[in-house]
């Protein structure tokens, strides 16, 4: 129990510490309500940290998979609309704890009634914004084919103000990996609820919700597969150097593309300025640092040595660093005068 406390304990101070730093430059023109912004990314930071025990075991993997839902793009983009907007999604992870950890045995099928308590909650805040009057997302926006594509390049998005759903560049080689490991281990109802947010986020409004607080799901699951991808990054052995493979072939082909992107822009701004340029530059240099990483992991597990903590040094610190940047220029953009 003091040990579970005290993992717990060293989240709560990486994701405060964290959230301060981002959010101090700007304390002096916040106003009362938009305080609430710190709590938000530290809550939906926790609660995916605590969720995400059920599935990944390690403590740097449950870290980062909280890390990248709550000082993601997403969560962060939600701040651009309202402060109770971000504090919804921030509570969708302890809404789903009752189902991860709840009943066993013959009482496990009240695990199914007990999933729908997100959907409820989210049902009765739009209900209750729409009689008081508080709507901190607009109901019409929702998932574009537009906003996907800007998923591979978040400081492009970010910089271009489009919705905001993807993740940082070296947790997405992860995110292939863990989906692979969730088909394996036929993890079925993390990817239904995955599907449904998805789906929900790219229709029409049901029931007066805005489609975009939908993908809250998607993206939670997405940063607890992201975790466990990471894990089984740190954790492989030379059988399956294939899978390790096919994520630096991926994650460098993301990084030729962004290169190419960022000498189209350059020559096209040619002496008018060349902002993306460097933007489309700085996703592809996140791209090759994740490559190389990738490469040093595949290596290590190659020679057949476990060094669990030599992998997630290098692994770990490369999704940090890319969290790090990523969420500082999101907040900066978002924030900045």
């Amino acid at each position: 129990m003091s040990k579970t406390f005290g993992k717990f304990s060293a989240a709560v101070i990486v994701y405060l510490a964290f959230a301060v730093y981002l959010y101090q430059p700007y304390f002096k023109t916040f106003n009362k309500l938009q305080y609430l912004i710190i709590a938000n990314v530290c809550l939906a930071s926790l609660g995916c940290f605590v969720l995400s025990r059920r599935w990944v075991p390690s403590l740097p993997g449950s870290l980062l998979a909280g890390a990248i839902y709550g000082f993601g793009p997403f969560l962060l983009g939600l701040t651009g609309y309202h402060p109770t907007a971000g504090f919804l999604a921030a509570m969708m992870p302890w809404l789903f704890l009752p189902a991860a950890f709840g009943p066993k045995g013959r009482w496990q099928w009240l695990r199914i009634p007990l999933s729908t308590l997100p959907f409820w909650a989210i049902l009765l805040f739009f209900s209750a914004s729409s009689h008081y009057r508080l709507f901190a997302v607009p109901v019409q926006t929702r998932l574009h084919l537009a906003d996907l594509m800007g998923m591979m390049v978040p400081l492009v998005a970010a910089d271009q103000e489009i919705t905001l759903v993807g993740f940082y560049h070296v947790p997405i080689a992860a995110l292939v990996m863990g989906f692979a490991m969730a088909f394996v281990a036929r993890r079925f109802s993390v990817l239904t609820i995955f599907c449904l947010g998805v789906i929900l986020a790219s229709s029409p409004p049901v029931l007066g919700v805005s489609p975009i607080i939908w993908l809250s799901f998607s993206v939670l699951c997405c940063s607890i597969i992201i975790g466990a991808g990471l894990q089984g990054f740190c954790s492989a052995g030379i059988a399956d150097g294939k899978w390790i493979l096919i994520s630096i072939a991926f994650m460098a082909g993301l990084a030729i593309m962004t290169l190419l992107q960022a000498t189209k822009y350059f020559q096209i701004f040619i002496g008018l300025g060349d902002k993306y340029a460097n933007l489309f530059l700085t996703d592809a240099k996140m791209y090759l640092a994740g490559t190389v990483a990738l490469a040093v992991i595949f290596f290590i597990a190659r020679a057949k040595l476990r060094v669990y903590w030599m992998r997630w040094a290098v692994l770990g610190s490369a999704a940090a660093i890319d969290i790090f940047l990523g969420a500082r220029f999101i907040v900066d953009k978002i924030f900045r005068p």
